[in-house]
């Protein structure tokens, strides 16, 4: 992170890894981004994958790719799938370096019978709710199991039943036995395995007893050699119970944690369960949905990977909790696209613009560069002719004080073409306009005034002799409320959910040159767009508009420099 004099300042995780770095404690940095793979992955873990590819890059370490796959009935191939894809999008690379957890089952349930036989786990018959009842809370000190005495032997031979499927699952689980009334609720004889009749995503049916997250966690990051387990608050206190279990099985020099606060965004939800419901319910077309927050959905709509690694650096780490506006995301996107994105016209509600004293046959092609700052990225041809379509809503037959655009007697430019002025407006038999007449100033030649007078107003617009037909969907905020989960009783998230988070125009006119394009495009004065990849079809492209001209916290930051 640079400060406005060039220094670099360094957040706590970097100066915990030079610390250890220049005491001897570690020889080299090894990280690990870990994601259960039951869900796809959000702008949240955007934050985690470059927090720990980053620091790895940045110290000249190693960054492992790890699924902790511990619960078969949520986990699918497709989810491990999408993650590598996102992972590799964002521009991060495991470099073979690809674990599960299920790697190390069978490490992990020989470690739990040590613990057995030590006397440190024992094999519990209540029922979940009994379990849950006696564990107690904040305020109230946990109970014993009866089944908590039971002979190392006994324990054992439970424990391989449970393993041989002999049981059904709910019937016992395998639990760490630690201390009943610690002020630390992840202490009080934690579960470490229950029994699930159920198919693994890698496994198969070789196990129907499956290791709980807390338990299969950090061992997981002894095994691979992690020398800082970074994690975000939420396992702040689950630390004391992985250092625990590193000591009960004998490892030496346990990986260290150390916890970060979670991305919380403005208008967004990152709640897995949340975020399936939405998919399942059919609130969102699906995971890629660009409403979502997903790195897929956001993908899809157009955010660059560069834009996200730029949001992740700028929030920076710290370890509190706070709430990001979203708007500080669009901006890094709106940044990052002013700098990449070629520019085009296309008209979203088109209306016939006809140029009364230009010739019928008149047509031209204007050269017009793809980028006014960047001249390497070269120039297109737009053609230009009697007829043109112009946007709908730059037309006021009774316009505002300071309009700057069509209306009767109103002179305007076209954007590199010429200047036009409205002499007379075509209505149909319901009175709606259809048509504007003009005429122009023959030697208005790109919109320059011959004799210097002032044109406050420029319009874009699309030639209606050489067009491209196309669809294009407008993205808002797919809540309506800052925090959508901040809920007074009685109220649901979905209450939240914004109708206009997504509209469709059909039937949009584009210049010619946007059949050929595939990726990222300005269109002028309407915002930054991107041909959808699923959707568009020969011919027939499907725009999502990726982010709006308009930045409002580009706004807010003038503002705070005024101060």
């Amino acid at each position: 992170m640079s400060t406005d004099n060039g220094s670099e300042t360094r957040n706590f995780l970097e100066q915990i890894i030079e610390d250890d770095l220049r005491t001897g404690r570690v020889k080299k940095v090894a990280t690990r981004f870990p994601p259960e793979p039951n869900g796809y992955l959000h702008i949240g873990h955007a934050k985690s994958i470059c927090l720990n590819f980053g620091l790895a890059r940045k110290y000249k370490g190693t960054c492992n790719l790890r699924f902790d796959d511990t619960n078969p009935t949520t986990e699918e191939v497709e989810y491990v799938e999408s993650i590598k894809e996102d992972v590799r999008w964002l521009g991060f690379d495991w470099e073979g370096r690809e674990y599960y957890a299920s790697d190390y089952f069978e490490k992990l349930h020989d470690w739990a019978v040590k613990m057995i036989r030590d006397g440190n786990a024992y094999v519990d018959s209540q029922s979940e709710e009994e379990i849950a009842s006696s564990r107690g809370n904040f305020y109230k000190k946990g109970t014993e199991s009866p089944f908590r005495n039971r002979t190392v032997e006994e324990n054992l031979d439970l424990f391989a039943r449970m393993r041989a499927g002999e049981f059904p699952a709910g019937s016992h689980v395998l639990r760490a036995r630690i201390d009943m009334q610690s002020g630390n609720m992840n202490l009080r004889d934690p579960i470490m395995y229950r029994i699930v009749h159920a198919s693994h995503h890698r496994t198969r049916d070789r196990f129907c007893i499956y290791p709980m997250y807390d338990w299969a966690h950090g061992q997981s990051d002894a095994i691979e050699g992690i020398t800082h387990s970074i994690c975000t608050l939420e396992f702040e206190n689950h630390r004391a119970l992985y250092d625990w279990f590193a000591k009960a099985t004998g490892v030496e020099d346990p990986p260290h944690q150390h916890e970060f606060a979670r991305l919380n965004l403005t208008y967004t939800v990152m709640s897995k369960r949340i975020l399936l419901r939405l998919v399942k319910d059919g609130l969102v077309t699906g995971w890629d949905d660009p409403r979502m927050p997903t790195i897929s959905g956001m993908r899809r709509r157009g955010y660059p990977p560069e834009a996200i690694r730029r949001f992740c650096d700028q929030i920076g780490v710290a370890k509190n909790e706070s709430m990001v506006d979203v708007a500080l995301l669009e901006h890094c996107v709106r940044e990052r696209l002013n700098e990449m994105a070629p520019r085009y016209m296309g008209v979203l509600r088109p209306l016939r613009l006809v140029i009364e004293n230009m010739p019928d046959d008149h047509e031209e092609m204007l050269k017009c560069p793809l980028h006014p700052e960047d001249p390497s990225l070269g120039f297109r041809m737009v053609p230009f002719s009697r007829v043109v379509y112009v946007e709908r809503e730059d037309f006021r037959e009774d316009p505002p004080k300071k309009w700057h655009r069509l209306a009767p007697g109103k002179e305007v430019r076209l954007r590199y073409a010429c200047l036009v002025t409205v002499k007379d407006v075509i209505k149909d038999s319901r009175g709606e306009v259809v048509e504007i007449r003009c005429t122009w100033d023959p030697l208005s030649a790109g919109g320059n005034a011959p004799d210097g007078r002032k044109v406050r107003g420029t319009l874009h617009w699309v030639s209606a002799g050489n067009f491209v037909d196309a669809d294009v969907r407008l993205y808002d905020r797919l809540f309506t409320r800052e925090n959508p989960l901040d809920l007074a009783e009685g109220e649901s998230f979905t209450d939240f959910l914004n109708p206009a988070s997504m509209e469709r125009i059909d039937g949009c006119k584009l210049e010619p040159a946007l059949a050929r394009v595939t990726g990222h495009v300005q269109l002028e004065r309407l915002g930054y767009f991107i041909v959808d990849p699923i959707d568009s079809g020969p011919g027939r492209p499907v725009l999502n508009r990726t982010v709006s001209l308009r930045d409002s916290w580009a706004k807010i930051e003038k503002a705070m420099d005024m101060e």
